[in-house]
């Protein structure tokens, strides 16, 4: 479901940066619309809950920055910064997280999102990080810089980490064959790459490594 508000029904200011903000938690998105609104130079101009509302929404109502959750239903937040970027280059991305995963971290970097912080770093510090990448600076919270650098690189390809997080979601191997449009032997084989690559004792045990370093 759509929450937005255009600039019919916010009170518009010269040089006010224009914030689109998409979280899926209710409570949370409502909460940070509020607060950031109260900050006198931001203006939250839309505020969505899924993934795949992002470029559209964006593209009806320009925003300065977009400020997303990274883990969204559909789109993920920084295949929608890609996607952003591609579409509406005027628009900066700062990606919030309630997990240091490295592997977000990298990915976010080498997409050339400018901005990623954690979610509950408190509003005003998020107020200035939207006001920093909105100037073109990159923020990034040196927790996150810290477990990128310091984390092991992903073994696995990116074929192998789709099965895996099918795989611990709950789906059986003939389900994540039909997700995948391959065949059960060849998520089989997979599954076997993944256990080898990560050392692991089991398909269990490979599916716990790769989520703890932030792989899936």
């Amino acid at each position: 479901m759509l929450q937005e508000r255009t600039g019919d029904d916010l009170i518009g200011g010269a040089g006010r940066i224009r914030v689109l903000l998409a979280e899926d938690a209710p409570l949370i998105r409502q909460a940070l619309t509020a607060l950031l609104s109260q900050e006198p130079d931001l203006e939250v101009v839309a505020a969505v809950d899924h993934g795949d509302l992002i470029v559209p929404t964006a593209l009806r109502t320009p925003p300065d920055v977009a400020v997303l959750d990274i883990d969204l239903p559909g789109t993920d937040g920084i295949t929608a910064a890609v996607e952003l970027q591609a579409r509406l280059p005027s628009c900066r991305t700062l990606l919030l997280t309630s997990v240091a995963r490295p592997e977000h971290v990298r990915r976010a970097l080498s997409a050339r999102v400018v901005g990623f912080v954690r979610k509950d770093a408190p509003t005003a510090r998020l107020a200035e990080d939207i006001r920093q990448v909105a100037q073109g600076r990159r923020v990034v919270d040196p927790e996150l810089a810290l477990a990128a650098a310091t984390a092991t690189e992903n073994p696995l390809t990116p074929r192998e980490v789709s099965v895996l997080r099918l795989t611990a979601q709950g789906a059986s191997t003939r389900d994540v064959a039909a997700q995948l449009y391959i065949s059960v032997g060849t998520v089989r084989n997979h599954l076997s790459s993944a256990v080898a690559k990560t050392q692991a004792r089991s398909r269990v045990d490979a599916i716990r490594i790769a989520t703890e370093a932030g792989w899936l």
